[in-house]
């Protein structure tokens, strides 16, 4: 008859959770690739360290940690976290709760400023802190004059390592605050809540698993931390050098051993991070879905 339509015999696309399904030539070819390339890029590489690392036995790889020099560095590497993370964790709250809960000049500006460690190169970070604090530097002349170093010295590590993982708390941060509203706070000052009362009884917890997650990642680049550093310290054996430039040091003396020991204590904190990080997102989740679970019944009635 003119005019009319042909139906389309075509079988429809069947929707999942995930979205529309694919033949599963597409699918099992797609899932197949990323496991060779996550096999060949992430695990072998990972496993070859720990394997290089005992190659002669157990004796030789605590012998290689127990060094000087190699204790030193992880010494200084876990001191260097450990006042990088708070820093950045305080910045991280205060700058997301101003960009989320307030309208302010300059709020683009201050975005900006906080990706910049995304787009500078660490390398470029550090010849930064050396123009400013070095003895030829802005402020080097003074700081000499007053017997305070910064370069070449702890400070100017811990400087350059806060200001490559400055962005990772308040990036993390800014979303779920953007999120979440100001709802709940307002009615905490309504009721007659302080300020602090307000941030630590309904802001913290609200946030929790963004400001952890955040923290976290902070801590895995601060204890990762090469380029930048490698400019600012100086290099000073069992003084400023750090585990990745202790593990850069040992394999350019040809001491494999040792280099790929300290390398797999490195690969070690970092398996613990992204396990720490898979339970946070599990959590979360967890508690995501129970809040769904007992909303919606409330939306029914």
């Amino acid at each position: 008859m003119a005019g009319s339509v042909k139906p389309n015999l075509q079988r429809p696309a069947r929707a999942t959770p995930g979205g529309i399904e694919e033949p599963p030539l597409v699918k099992w070819t797609l899932v197949a690739l990323a496991l060779v390339i996550a096999l060949v890029f992430l695990l072998m590489p990972l496993v070859n360290v720990f394997a290089q690392a005992l190659a002669k036995g157990w004796r030789a790889y605590v012998a290689a940690l127990a060094d000087p020099e190699s204790w030193a560095a992880i010494r200084l590497t876990l001191m260097v976290a450990g006042l990088t993370v708070p820093l950045n964790a305080v910045f991280g709250v205060v700058a997301a709760w101003a960009i989320a809960k307030f309208e302010f000049r300059g709020k683009s500006l201050l975005i900006t400023l906080i990706d910049l460690p995304f787009s500078v190169s660490p390398v470029v970070s550090g010849l930064m802190f050396v123009i400013l604090f070095g003895l030829q530097g802005y402020l080097g002349p003074w700081l000499y004059a007053h017997d305070v170093r910064i370069i070449f010295a702890t400070p100017g590590i811990v400087l350059a390592t806060v200001f490559v993982t400055l962005p990772f708390v308040a990036r993390e941060l800014i979303p779920v605050m953007q999120a979440t509203g100001a709802d709940q706070e307002q009615a905490a000052l309504t009721l007659g809540a302080s300020g602090w009362q307000t941030f630590w009884h309904v802001t913290l917890p609200s946030v929790k698993w963004g400001l952890l997650y955040g923290i976290i990642l902070c801590n895995a680049r601060a204890m990762g931390e090469f380029g930048a550093v490698f400019v600012v310290s100086g290099r000073i054996s069992g003084v400023t050098e750090t585990m990745p430039l202790q593990v850069e040091k040992l394999y350019q003396e040809y001491n494999a051993v040792a280099a790929f020991a300290v390398a797999s204590l490195l690969a070690l904190l970092a398996l613990v991070t992204l396990g720490m990080k898979t339970f946070l997102e599990w959590r979360a989740q967890r508690e995501y879905s129970r809040a769904a679970r007992l909303t919606l019944p409330a939306e029914r009635t």
